[in-house]
């Protein structure tokens, strides 16, 4: 039996919200995610303008459908607190070094979703890379980073290429302040040769020309991350105060 409810119910309205974003985060028309789950598109309709009060079977319907935990899709992802704290840039923006003393002043654990790729798939990512392609770690890289913001507030470095995924990047951004650790081209190969990496000059003598022009690609996306802290001009005490002061209202 189908309840249509007189006055739009906030709970429903939040349920319709994040059903319809879910659909289109994947690409689907109404008429595919009906063929997905066998529920009318008029009445997948009503679910996503709010009217409609689905039955618990058809809810988890939804959620398998859509590949996520049942909670997810009545969660608030609007206006309300986002607790975790999801750090974009290429290597050498300095997550790995920001991202624990932010996580400590936050109160919560810190994350680096690459190695969380590794466990779950039992390779290194230059292994991944060799033996299956893009395509499988783009796909492992989707289920572990649902995984992790089913989870406790964390604070989550990504991978450099994170935002040119659709899906991903938007359940990051729905799911998450995500703040981009910008800096010059410079001090990324820099820090790089810092930390002992000489593969970059060994393996192609155009690799700054090639780190200069993926920056120029991705700034778009990058710039679309709640916070955008410069870190060229700030040592790291500055930048986790400035993060800090940015998602703490938010995250707190």
């Amino acid at each position: 039996m189908v309840l249509l409810l007189s006055h739009h119910h906030p709970l429903l309205q939040r349920l319709g919200a994040n059903v319809r974003a879910l659909r289109k985060a994947r690409g689907w028309s109404r008429r595919d995610l009906a063929g997905h789950t066998g529920i009318s598109e008029r009445f997948l309709a009503d679910v996503e303008t709010g009217v409609a009060n689905p039955s618990l079977l058809r809810l988890s319907t939804l959620a398998l459908a859509f590949g996520v935990e049942l909670p997810r899709l009545i969660e608030d992802l609007g206006g309300g607190a986002r607790p975790h704290v999801a750090l974009l840039g290429l290597r050498g923006a300095g997550k790995s070094t920001i991202g624990p003393r932010l996580a400590e002043r936050l109160g919560c654990t810190f994350v680096e979703l690459d190695e969380r790729i590794e466990a779950a798939s039992g390779l290194r990512l230059s292994e991944i890379f060799q033996l299956h392609g893009e395509a499988y770690y783009r796909a492992t890289e989707r289920a572990e980073l649902r995984r992790c913001l089913l989870g406790p507030r964390c604070v989550l470095a990504v991978g450099g290429g994170i935002v040119t995924d659709a899906e991903s990047y938007q359940t990051l951004r729905q799911r998450a302040r995500t703040v981009w650790l910008s800096a010059a081209p410079e001090d990324h190969w820099q820090r790089v040769i810092n930390q002992g990496d000489l593969r970059p000059m060994a393996d192609n003598e155009q690799a700054f020309g090639d780190l200069r022009r993926i920056l120029e690609e991705r700034d778009p996306l990058y710039r679309q991350a709640d916070v955008v802290v410069d870190t060229s001009v700030q040592d790291v005490d500055q930048v986790v105060d400035a993060v800090c002061a940015a998602v703490l209202p938010a995250a707190g």
